[in-house]
């Protein structure tokens, strides 16, 4: 493939300055949010060995690992998610902690698959993880926690899925199938070719009622009466157990005023193979891919050599930053921006305002450029800023805004202006 040094790999970008902002921004409002949950940022080598962050198969994404031999021989791989690095520091580091353990983060990840719209080979995310529980209270909160934190960044139209894994499991432990069958219908249902799952229960082994659950799986979709409708179906206690978790979820759910944000999806299956009892899945609805994805994982710590039960979600940041944007949710983020401007005292007045305005919170540029107040302004509207200050004296400050154009106040004025606490018309 020719390439040249101007060009990014495929899969990876650049992120300019308001998309780079704007993804700052995303990124500390959702780790304020977890910090309030008491969850504790931890941060994990951007590289691993190839054998920690494929734990043993547990993971299913060795097939999308970047792997590299370093020069000592030891063979390296880009993290393909943080979970299982944070599985690797709880069993090697925290196992004497006391439990339950919450953990956050946000990085950057790498797997090598084909680009597409809102999937890159490098891309970013937001998550926690609630590390020694495992009991329904944690799932809930969980999925909780995965629902404000698309409240705390602004999006208003979105959902969350949740399901369970051993509703699924259940129904195939219960007939005799190969192992090739099994993950003929998991790859079925994860792609949601039911034409192909169709073929696939006809040939199987499976009583008529597996046959009928798996088959109409993907319709077990909506609220609680799903919940009603999947028991009253269940054809073994494994998937028994499955709706009792849900529906205690849910009820917590309901409990905290959430449930109306919360749909349960039995058809749901994970690319990622280590989940082993709820899972979720974050959606909006203008966009054909998720934002988020979690669930229950107990045997993935087990394989760094310590069982212990844990929960989590992940967020994509870059997929957030897209569902804001088509829906119109960034103004407030970037803050107020001021241009300040040398005038008729020099350069040392200016930078006294410039610093006033900065340890108010505001985003201050002094002009380092002399230009006239017509080229002045000509920049300022070139670069988006919502302010320019010109000052004379301190009791004589030009300002200008789009809404008032020109007017001369002095620094409080200004300041009282800058955080709308007068009228700008």
């Amino acid at each position: 493939m020719e390439y040249t040094t101007v060009q990014t790999p495929r899969g990876t970008k650049d992120f300019l300055p308001r998309d780079a902002q704007r993804k700052r921004w995303v990124e500390e409002t959702l780790l304020k949010l977890f910090e309030q949950w008491n969850y504790r940022e931890i941060v994990t080598p951007t590289i691993e060995f190839s054998d920690a962050v494929s734990a043993g198969g547990a993971t299913g994404l060795g097939d999308n690992l970047y792997r590299f031999f370093e020069r000592e021989g030891g063979l390296i791989a880009l993290r393909p998610d943080a979970t299982t690095p944070v599985a690797r520091v709880v069993a090697t580091r925290l196992r004497e902690e006391p439990k339950p353990i919450r953990l956050c983060y946000s990085a950057n990840v790498f797997r090598y698959a084909e680009p597409q719209t809102g999937r890159r080979r490098e891309f970013y995310q937001a998550g926690v993880e609630l590390v020694g529980s495992n009991g329904y209270l944690a799932d809930a909160e969980i999925v909780a926690l995965a629902v404000q934190s698309l409240q705390a960044v602004g999006l208003k139209d979105f959902r969350i899925d949740i399901g369970h894994v051993d509703y699924y499991d259940g129904i195939l432990q219960h007939g005799v199938l190969s192992s090739s069958e099994k993950r003929g219908i998991r790859t079925a249902l994860l792609r949601k070719d039911y034409v192909a799952l169709g073929k696939l229960l006809a040939s199987s082994n499976l009583s008529r009622a597996d046959r009928e659950l798996l088959g109409m799986l993907p319709d077990l979709r909506g609220g609680k009466d799903v919940l009603r409708e999947a028991l009253d179906r269940a054809t073994n206690p494994v998937s028994e157990r499955a709706i009792g978790d849900l529906s205690a979820i849910y009820d917590a759910l309901e409990a905290y005023d959430l449930a109306h944000w919360v749909q349960v999806d039995l058809g749901m299956v994970k690319d990622i193979e280590y989940y082993t009892g709820v899972v979720l899945e974050a959606y909006t609805a203008d966009m054909g891919f998720t934002i988020g994805t979690g669930g229950r994982y107990d045997k993935l710590i087990g394989h760094f050599g310590y069982d212990c039960p844990a929960t989590g979600f992940a967020l994509g940041v870059e997929r957030i930053m897209l569902a804001l944007s088509k829906q119109g949710g960034w103004p407030g983020c970037e803050g107020t921006r001021v241009l300040c401007a040398r005038a008729s005292q020099g350069s040392r007045l200016g930078w006294q305002i410039a610093q006033k305005l900065r340890q108010q919170g505001h985003r201050v540029e002094l002009d380092v450029v002399r230009r006239n107040q017509s080229e002045i302004l000509e920049y300022a509207e070139a670069m988006d800023f919502q302010w320019v200050a010109l000052p004379f004296t301190p009791d004589e400050i030009q300002v200008w805004n789009m809404d008032m154009g020109w007017r001369t106040m002095d620094l409080p004025t200004l300041l009282t202006f800058l955080e709308g606490g007068e009228n700008r018309g």
